[in-house]
This record gives C-alpha cells, sequence and structure tokens, in this order.
C-alpha cells in the first residue's frame, strides 16, 4: 500500500491537519480496494491549537520510509521552522518522497531547500513574505495548488482540500477523486485560483498625499479618467503623476485605475443583480466584453461565475 505520513509539531493548526485525516486517514469502501496507509507522525506531547493532542504512533523518523508526506501548515511563518521536521523532510524527499504542503507548510519546503528553482504557492496573505524570505522560489499567489511533480503546494485553509482531491485524483482516477468530493459535499474542482479572494487593488496610505486624488477618483470610476485628466485635478504634471504612483503604488496610475474599476465590479457582482452590462458601465469597464476580459485576467473566473459563488445579496 501507498506509505502516506502526515507530519504534527507543535502549535500546527488544527484545520490544515484535518484536511488530510479525513481525506487520506479513513478507508472508503466502495471507491477502490486500495487505500493509503495513513500515517500520523509527531514528537511525543505535540500540541496543536486549541490545545489537541496529537495521538501519533509514528515519530518524525517515521517520514523517512514514506512514499507521500503531507506538511499541513506551520505554527508561525515568521519563527525558524523546527529544525526536527526541516531534516525529517529532506530526508523524506532525498528517499524519493512525494512532499506536499498545504497553506503554510510551504515554509517548511522552503526552510528545507526544496523549493528554490521551483514554483510555489501558499495563503495568498503570506505570499509576500514567503518570496521575501527566500527569493530562490518562484511564488505564485494566484492559484489554488502548485502540482510540481515530487513537490505540490497549496494555497491557504481550504485550499488544501483542492489539493488533496487532486492528489486522489492522480493516484485513483477522476472517477475515485469525484465520488470522494460528493462525500465530502465539495466540488470535485473549483474553477479560478486564489485571485478571486484577493483585492486588486493597490493598496495607498491614508496619509499619503495621492490620497485626495485618488478619493476623487473612486466617486468617477464610471468616467472615462486618463492620466491628463488625473495629472490636471491634481495640479501636477503627468510625469509628475506617473513619478508620483510608481513612488507611492509601485504602479502607473491607469493601472491602479484598473485594479479599482474591478473592485468595484466585484462588489457590484457580490452585493445587486444588476446586469453584466451596467455594472461594466458603472465600474468604468466599458463593454461586458471588456469587463470579461479584465475580470478573468485579474481574478481569473468569469463575472458570472463570480457572482454565483460571492452573491450574497439580491438575486
Amino acid at each position: 500500500m501507498h506509505k502516506l505520513a502526515v507530519a504534527v509539531t507543535e502549535g500546527v493548526p488544527i484545520f490544515e491537519l484535518a484536511i488530510p485525516c479525513e481525506v487520506f486517514g479513513y478507508e472508503r469502501p466502495g471507491l477502490t480496494d486500495r487505500w493509503y496507509d495513513f500515517r500520523l507522525c509527531a514528537p511525543a506531547g505535540t500540541r496543536t491549537t486549541a490545545g489537541f493532542a496529537a495521538d501519533a504512533q509514528h515519530g518524525l523518523d517515521a517520514l523517512a520510509d514514506a512514499d507521500t508526506v503531507v506538511i499541513p501548515a506551520c505554527a508561525n511563518i515568521l519563527d525558524d521552522q523546527p529544525s526536527d521536521l526541516v531534516e525529517a523532510v529532506r530526508a523524506a524527499h532525498g528517499n524519493g518522497a512525494r512532499i506536499v504542503s498545504l497553506c503554510t507548510g510551504a515554509f517548511v519546503l522552503a526552510a528545507a531547500g526544496l523549493l528554490d528553482g521551483r514554483p510555489a504557492t501558499t495563503h495568498w496573505m503570506h505570499a509576500d513574505q514567503l518570496a521575501r524570505r527566500y527569493p530562490d522560489v518562484k511564488v505564485d499567489a494566484s492559484v489554488l495548488y502548485i502540482d510540481d511533480g515530487d513537490i505540490l503546494t497549496s494555497a491557504g485553509t481550504a485550499a488544501g482540500l483542492d489539493l488533496c482531491l487532486h492528489v486522489v485524483r492522480a493516484d485513483h482516477g477522476a472517477a475515485v477523486a469525484s465520488a470522494l468530493a460528493k462525500r465530502l459535499v465539495m466540488p470535485a474542482h473549483r474553477p479560478g485560483g486564489q485571485a478571486q479572494y484577493i483585492d486588486a487593488g493597490v493598496a495607498v496610505p491614508a496619509t499619503d498625499e495621492l490620497g485626495p486624488l485618488l478619493d476623487w477618483a473612486r466617486r468617477r470610476l464610471h468616467e472615462p479618467l486618463t492620466v491628463t485628466a488625473l495629472a490636471r485635478h491634481a495640479n501636477v504634471t503627468t510625469r509628475t503623476l506617473i513619478r508620483r504612483f510608481h513612488a507611492v503604488t509601485g504602479t502607473t496610475p491607469m493601472a491602479w485605475l484598473r485594479g479599482i474599476r474591478i473592485d468595484h465590479a466585484r462588489e457590484l457582482l457580490e452585493t445587486t443583480s444588476l446586469p453584466v452590462d451596467q455594472i461594466a458601465e458603472r465600474s468604468g469597464l466599458g463593454s461586458p466584453a471588456n469587463l470579461r476580459h479584465h475580470f478573468v485576467r485579474v481574478v481569473g473566473v468569469p463575472p458570472t461565475a463570480y457572482r454565483r459563488t460571492f452573491s450574497g445579496a439580491a438575486r
């Protein structure tokens, strides 16, 4: 049987730990007669968040002979990762194991040097920290998970379920993964990626001198704003405005404006029943086709799919 080991260390988030336990830790009669030889591995006395104790039958040394090792998450991304876990993961990979990280578990893989030069993801809130701390990692915060062969990483929290189902699909086929997804009462595959959960607009400090100009622009998203119009309102040259935008936001005035317009379109999709053509007009993106083009590029899913997922108001 395929040996699958889940590593548990002090303070691991309970939800991320529960995901691989739920997906891989139970026999699945009626789905397949060859499931996983599941192993929970932890140092003695390990406790998770909320004070749960890990009743593990194996220590971290058992990772060494596993076929797949799952790192649910780390307790704190700012701390150095436990050296015994880092060494155990590195040894398991050296022995040919497939390594899977959920959410911030990517920080453990990065500390072990397993992500150097490779694509990886983590929770979008921590992606910048991962990229800063481990500059050799090709961090992509827009996706739900990345399968890079022997190294797989997932985005935050619930995206761990998406990745674990992907592992089942790779090991046992689409039919088994789909049947398991039904038992878990979740889709076998979610459209889009993390981008649909991230605000597109670039944040600007409230105290910055650009603030009044940006507030003025936000109230006129439906108008055909240009760099010249923005500069004229701010009473500066276009060159000065562009230079100031780069200094404060790291982007151009028009890129900032597109992000704010996408965010406004998202808000309208979530909170109103306005037709897509009216949303395109009110957000300043013009036609439904133009809204769809920019929305898919930034958010990763079409406006109609986004509305189905996130709409909580009028129908």
